[in-house]
C-alpha cells in the first residue's frame, strides 16, 4: 500500500497580517488561506500583535478569517517613530530628538538597508530558522513591503535550499507612483534585489507593468516572473445588484484606505462642480469608508478637506471592519474609483468594486494601471484628465446609469467582475508550484 505523500509546509511571511489594518493585509490573508486551501500546512510569521494594536490599528474581525490550517508566528518588532508619549521617549531622543531621528535612520539599516523595518532582520531570520528546526520547510513565500520580509526567504535558502517565492504588491526600486527609480544601480538596495531575484524560484507582481518594468531589469529572471493581480474575495465582496433600484437622491461610495497619494480635494472640486450643473445630483452625498493615513491616528491634513467639503454632501463616515464590507456596499448607487497617479498603480479596491457590478467613476490618470482593469467594464466612466470639469462630467455620467441601467447591463457587469475573483488569480501559481515541488 503506498505511503500517503506528507502535506507540504510552506513559510509565509508577511510584516502585515490580521488583525493589522495594513496595506496589503487582504493579499497575505486571502494567499496564506488559498495555500492552506489547497492542502498545504501553512506558517505565517509576522509582526507581533502589540505592533499593530498600537502604531497601525487593527480590526479584529479579520482574525476571524484565518485557515484553521494557518499556524501564526508572532515576532517581536520595535517602531519607535510614531510613538507620541514622551514618557517613553529615551533620554538621548528627549534631549536631541532631531539627532535621535537621524540616527535611528542610519542604525536602522546597518542589518539591513530598510529605515524602521531593518533591525527586524536578525529576529525574523531567528524566526525563520526556528520553524525550519521544528518541522522542515518546503517553500517560503515572501511578501513586501516591507522588504525586510525576504531574509526570511534567503537565510532558509542558503543554509537548507529551500526554495522561496517573493511576492510584490509594490515596488523596492520604483516609485509606482512617478515611475523614476529611487535607489541607485549600486546601492545595497540594488544589490539586495538583485541577490533575492537571482535565487528565486518564482517571482510574483501585481500587475503587469511592474512585471514588465523588473523583468526589462532581471531578464534572466523573466520566465520566473508572474502576474498575481489581486482580486476580490466572494465571502466578503459586495452581491451584484441586478434589479436597480436607485432612486434620488444618489448616494456614491469610496471604499479604502484614504492617503495623501488620494486627488481628494481635486474630486471634491469636482463633485461640487457636478451638483451644481445636473439636477440628479444635486441632492447627492459622497460617502468615504475606511482610514485617513496608514497609521492609528487619523492625518489631520485629509480631515481637513473632508471639513471644508461637507457643505457638497462629502462626509467621512469612519473606519470599516473587513466583516462590514459587504452590507456597506449596499448603501451605494455608484462608486469612487480616487487612486493617485501612476502608471504602475493599481489598487486592490478596484477588484472589489468590479464585483458590485454597480456604476464606477474613475477619479485617477487614465494611464495608471487600473484602467486595464476596467477596460471592458460596461459601467466604467472614466475621465481624459483629472480637470474638474472632465471629473464632473463622469460623476453625471455615472448618475444617470446608477438611475437609468438596465438588468442585462448590469448582468453583464457582474459577470465581467466575475473574473477577477482572488482565487482566479492564485489557483495557478499555487498549483503550478505544488507540482514542482512535489517532483
Amino acid at each position: 500500500m503506498p505511503v500517503p505523500a506528507r502535506p507540504l509546509h510552506v513559510l509565509y511571511v508577511a510584516w502585515g497580517f490580521p488583525p493589522g489594518r495594513t496595506g496589503g493585509v487582504y493579499r497575505a490573508l486571502a494567499t496564506a488561506n488559498a495555500f492552506a486551501s489547497a492542502g498545504f500546512d501553512v506558517t505565517v510569521l509576522t509582526a507581533d500583535r502589540d505592533t499593530f494594536v498600537r502604531h497601525t490599528g487593527v480590526d479584529e474581525s479579520l482574525e476571524e478569517l484565518i485557515h484553521p490550517r494557518a499556524e501564526v508566528v508572532r515576532v517581536p518588532f520595535s517602531w519607535p517613530y510614531p510613538v507620541e508619549d514622551r514618557t517613553e521617549w529615551s533620554m538621548a531622543r528627549r534631549l536631541a530628538p532631531r539627532l535621535w531621528w537621524h540616527a535611528r535612520v542610519l542604525l536602522d539599516q546597518v542589518p539591513f538597508p530598510e529605515p524602521v523595518y531593518g533591525p527586524w532582520r536578525r529576529q525574523l531570520e531567528g524566526s525563520a530558522l526556528d520553524v525550519h528546526a521544528r518541522r522542515p520547510v518546503d517553500l517560503v513565500v515572501a511578501t513586501a513591503n516591507p522588504h525586510v520580509d525576504f531574509t526570511a526567504a534567503r537565510v532558509l535558502h542558503r543554509r537548507h535550499a529551500v526554495p522561496y517565492v517573493l511576492d510584490y504588491r509594490d515596488a523596492w526600486l520604483l516609485d509606482v507612483f512617478t515611475g523614476e527609480q529611487v535607489h541607485a544601480d549600486r546601492s545595497r538596495q540594488a544589490r539586495a534585489e538583485a541577490e533575492f531575484v537571482k535565487h528565486a524560484h518564482e517571482v510574483w507582481f501585481v500587475n503587469e507593468p511592474i512585471r514588465a518594468w523588473h523583468a526589462a531589469r532581471y531578464p534572466e529572471a523573466a520566465a520566473r516572473m508572474h502576474v498575481v493581480a489581486n482580486g476580490f474575495d466572494p465571502e466578503l465582496a459586495p452581491i451584484p445588484r441586478i434589479d436597480n433600484s436607485s432612486t434620488e437622491p444618489l448616494r456614491f461610495g469610496y471604499v479604502g484606505t484614504v492617503s495623501r497619494k488620494v486627488p481628494l480635494e481635486r474630486f471634491a472640486e469636482a463633485w461640487s462642480l457636478a451638483r451644481q450643473q445636473s439636477a440628479a445630483l444635486r441632492d447627492a452625498t459622497a460617502e468615504f469608508w475606511g482610514y485617513l493615513g496608514f497609521h492609528s491616528l487619523s492625518d489631520p491634513g485629509i480631515e481637513r478637506v473632508f471639513s471644508r467639503h461637507t457643505q457638497d454632501g462629502v462626509t467621512y463616515m469612519g473606519p470599516l471592519r473587513r466583516a462590514d464590507v459587504r452590507a456597506t456596499y449596499e448603501r451605494f448607487d455608484a462608486l469612487l474609483l480616487i487612486l493617485g497617479s501612476g502608471r504602475y498603480v493599481t489598487s486592490g479596491k478596484v477588484y472589489e468594486y468590479l464585483a458590485s457590478g454597480l456604476p464606477i467613476v474613475s477619479v485617477h490618470a487614465p494611464d495608471n494601471a487600473a484602467s486595464d482593469v476596467m477596460r471592458g467594464y460596461p459601467l466604467w466612466f472614466p475621465t481624459n484628465t483629472l480637470e474638474a470639469e472632465a471629473v464632473a462630467q463622469a460623476l453625471q455620467a455615472a448618475g444617470r446609469a446608477a438611475l437609468e441601467s438596465k438588468a442585462d447591463v448590469r448582468r453583464a457587469a457582474a459577470r465581467f467582475g466575475r473574473s477577477f475573483e482572488r482565487g482566479h488569480q492564485l489557483s495557478p501559481r499555487i498549483e503550478a508550484l505544488a507540482a514542482s515541488l512535489r517532483v
